[in-house]
């Protein structure tokens, strides 16, 4: 049997993201040592090199265009740095990760190719929803917005016309999908996974545990390791700061961690409140463990997730979780049962939900926290994705 050639372009590919950085990475890592398969990840950059990472595993490092702002996004879209990775590999497979321009842009690439590649694309972002709808909602335009919605999944259906598969890692995200025209056929079921082997309870810092409680047993420490953008919650959570300090015994303990265009928010607020600290951008996954196992509860505030990975790894590590009631928060909350539903997206309902966690059993919600993620894991994601391309080809 011939290997089989996967290539993988992604504008939401970025060195300090959250979730499709982790979905990267850890595809790469199975990958790497895998003697069925070469996988070929086009990654955005400031120049370009290859990197041969394995006989199964290359990087193509491709010089994008990096949008400015507190963020490290770069993007792809002229032919002249997308083809050359086809050229060169002559794919079986391209999938495509970002839904903006780059699907047509690859499908152009394509022609002329002596052997067609099979085009399958990963819904990373609910985007009609998540950046269309909720953009004209914000600015109070709620009759457009969901005219808007409608024209953002037309405009997706259009792009991905011609892909063999839209692959979606959460059952009510791709309900949705499917509701907007998508067939049935085209949409394909992928859950993302979590490494158990790092993010577990036994990743607790007893030091870092107490240096949160400083001195308070019943002090309530909360992890919130997301994009620093109102998106994650950010500014919904530090609005109910103030009103969760009244309504607890103790001000609780929070630990920041990450960037984004709201970081001077964050660090803002780590100046004005004794039990705030940011801790900057942790890239090591056993620090993220660390610091997820020593506290009591997460936060899972977008409810625009396609699947929340940061979610499922604070669940693994035992955390309690307040969830917003869509998305894929909301999936996880009802499959895990380990917390409390966000009903109305403001600060006093969320410092409600959060004393109401701090009223509940932690030991059985971390119970249920832990044996919900059990049920993920990176190995049995890329099986199914790989047994998916192989089922493609042969057809």
């Amino acid at each position: 049997m011939s290997q089989l050639v996967i290539v993988d372009y992604n504008n939401f590919w970025s060195p300090s993201g959250g979730g499709v950085r982790r979905y990267h990475l850890e595809r790469m890592k199975y990958y790497k040592n895998h003697p069925d398969a070469l996988l070929v990840f086009v990654q955005n950059d400031g120049k370009t090199y290859t990197e041969k990472v394995s006989d199964s595993l290359i990087i193509e490092h491709t010089k994008a265009f990096r949008f400015p702002g507190n963020w490290e996004y770069r993007f792809l879209w002229r032919q002249i740095d997308l083809k050359p990775a086809i050229a060169k590999y002559k794919p079986d497979i391209i999938e495509v990760g970002s839904p903006y321009i780059l699907p047509k842009a690859i499908e152009k690439a394509c022609e002329g190719c002596p052997k067609k590649p099979i085009l399958t694309a990963f819904w990373h972002a609910d985007f009609p929803v998540t950046y269309v709808r909720r953009f004209f909602e914000k600015w109070g335009f709620p009759r457009f917005a969901k005219k808007a919605e409608s024209l953002a999944f037309a405009y997706a259906r259009s792009s991905f016309k011609k892909y063999a598969k839209i692959e979606a890692s959460s059952h009510e995200v791709m309900g949705r999908i499917q509701a907007n025209g998508f067939k049935p056929e085209q949409l394909e079921w992928i859950p993302l996974g979590v490494d158990l082997e790092t993010f577990h309870p036994e990743a607790r810092d007893e030091t870092l545990v107490q240096e949160l409680k400083d001195g308070d047993p019943n002090r309530l420490t909360i992890f919130f390791p997301h994009r620093f953008c109102d998106e994650k919650g950010l500014r919904l959570f530090l609005e109910a700061y103030p009103i969760l300090c009244k309504e607890l015994e103790s001000e609780p303990a929070v630990l920041f961690a990450g960037t984004g265009p709201d970081l001077p928010l964050v660090e803002e607020a780590a100046k004005k409140y004794k039990h705030i600290r940011y801790e900057g951008f942790i890239k090591s996954t056993a620090e993220m463990a660390r610091h997820y196992a020593s506290v009591d509860m997460g936060l899972a505030l977008s409810g625009w997730e396609t699947f929340g990975l940061s979610i499922l790894e604070s669940l693994a590590c035992g955390d309690a979780l307040v969830a917003a009631s869509t998305g894929a928060a909301l999936e996880h909350l009802r499959e895990s049962g380990a917390g409390v539903l966000l009903e109305e997206r403001t600060p006093q309902a969320l410092a409600q939900a959060i004393v109401k966690i701090s009223k509940m059993d932690m030991a059985q919600l971390k119970q249920k926290s832990v044996e919900y993620a059990k049920k993920f894991s990176w190995q049995s994601c890329f099986e199914r994705q790989l047994a998916m391309y192989q089922k493609l080809v042969q057809r």
